[in-house]
Formats: C-alpha cells, sequence, structure tokens
C-alpha cells in the first residue's frame, strides 16, 4: 500500500499516542479511525500495523486495538523518535539520544579507522572538507551541510564493522536533524566543530583509532553541552 493513504494517519495518531494525547490503555477502533481521517478500514488496517509493529498498540480478536504503556514501544524506531520529537517530551528525548550517541559514536569512529575500506577514508576526507567549505562560506545552516553531517555519521557508523553500531545509523540521523530542525544548532558552525570532523576523517583516513575516538568525543560533548544550555524547547 501507498504511504500516500496511511501515512497521515500513522503520523497523526503516532504523534498522539507518544504525547500521551491516546495514553496507555485507551481504545482504537477501525470505523472510528476510518470515520476521523476518512480513509477506509484497509488503510486504518495499515496504519494500525505499523503502529503494533513499533509497539504503540496491540490488537486481538476481543481486546480490539489497545494503547500500549511507554516500555513497550521500540524508542529506537525513527518514526517513534520524529514523532517525541514534535511532543511535549522532546527535550528529554533529544538528551537521552545524545546520551547514546555519546556512549557509541567515539568507538564507532575508532572502529571505523581499523576497518574502513580506502574508499570510504577518501570519502569521508572530502565530506569533512566539503562541510569546511559551506561553514567557511556562511552557508552551514542549510540543507546541504545538513545532508552532509548526517552523511558522515552514517558513514562512520555503517563502516564500523560492527552490525550494532551499523543499526544506530538512522537514530543518529534523525537526532542530527531534529537538533537541526528545532533550532538548537548554532546560526554558523563553530570553527571548532568544524576542526573535530575534519580531524575524524583525517584519523580515519590514516587508520588512527584512538584519534578519531578522541575527536568524535568533542563532537558528542559539544552536542551535550548545546543541550545543556538550552533552557526550553517549545512543541
Amino acid at each position: 500500500m501507498s504511504p500516500v493513504l496511511h501515512g497521515p494517519v500513522l503520523d497523526a495518531l503516532g504523534r498522539r499516542i507518544t504525547a500521551g494525547e491516546l495514553p496507555a490503555g485507551a481504545s482504537l477502533t477501525l470505523d472510528g479511525i476510518g470515520a476521523e481521517f476518512g480513509v477506509s478500514r484497509t488503510v486504518a488496517r495499515e496504519a494500525m500495523r505499523l503502529l503494533e509493529g513499533v509497539g504503540l498498540v496491540r490488537s486481538g480478536p476481543r481486546v480490539g486495538i489497545v494503547v500500549l504503556p511507554h516500555d513497550a514501544w521500540n524508542v529506537l524506531d525513527p518514526r517513534v523518535i520524529e514523532w517525541r520529537l514534535a511532543g511535549p517530551g522532546r527535550a528529554s528525548q533529544l538528551r537521552s539520544l545524545t546520551e547514546l550517541r555519546q556512549a557509541v559514536e567515539p568507538l564507532a569512529a575508532a572502529c571505523t579507522a581499523r576497518a574502513a575500506t580506502a574508499a570510504v577514508r577518501d570519502e569521508l576526507v572530502g565530506i569533512a572538507r566539503r562541510m569546511r567549505e559551506l561553514g567557511e562560506a556562511g552557508k552551514g545552516d542549510g540543507e546541504e551541510f545538513l545532508a552532509l553531517d548526517i552523511e558522515m555519521h552514517e558513514l562512520l557508523l555503517r563502516s564500523s564493522g560492527n552490525e550494532l553500531f551499523s543499526a544506530l545509523a538512522g537514530v543518529v540521523a534523525v537526532v542530527i536533524s531534529g537538533r537541526t530542525h528545532l533550532g538548537l544548532m548554532p546560526a554558523y558552525p563553530e570553527p571548532e566543530a568544524l576542526d573535530a570532523h575534519e580531524a575524524v576523517a583525517a584519523a580515519v583516513a590514516r587508520g588512527d583509532g584512538p584519534a578519531a575516538e578522541e575527536a568524535m568525543a568533542r563532537i558528542v560533548r559539544e552536542v551535550r553541552g548545546a543541550l545543556g544550555e538550552s533552557q526550553s524547547l517549545k512543541p
């Protein structure tokens, strides 16, 4: 089924559940969803199937469709993260995910320094160089810079040789995008951040794991510090 049909229903209900507007134990029906959103039972059923897949609801022949508590959610699914970032708990969500990044990304960078192919090493250097060019040209707040930032972090995770790190690439992409779109990035990249991204790329290129780990640690420390300085994240 085309996401065009069930996507708006899925996103609306996902946001309501993760925001607490539909609390644990609340009941839903296909007929009710169809009436509210003007969609067929088939479209409503597909939206419910996807919500069930990420642990937000459970369906059964005698219980119908029931909203599940927070501890049942797949909190690392990028869709769940996006919905939570759109709600009132976005500050807590961003901080939790940034702490996860701080625990994972430095080690992933060190692993990539050991495991990456020559092509990946060259690509990382090229990405960091282009980020520098955009940042110094005053274009570090644009979509190209954001795409490069995401690409670099995803590439480091996917090239680490650790399938668990690789599985977090989509999570990190959503976090970086969310931080940018919530206005938590500086208007222009800090020179120290550009330096650190280039340092990670250079360390990976020469196979220096400890240097790659330390440079990535600087990046995520800066992110955590910026979130700590933020007083509020309004929906």
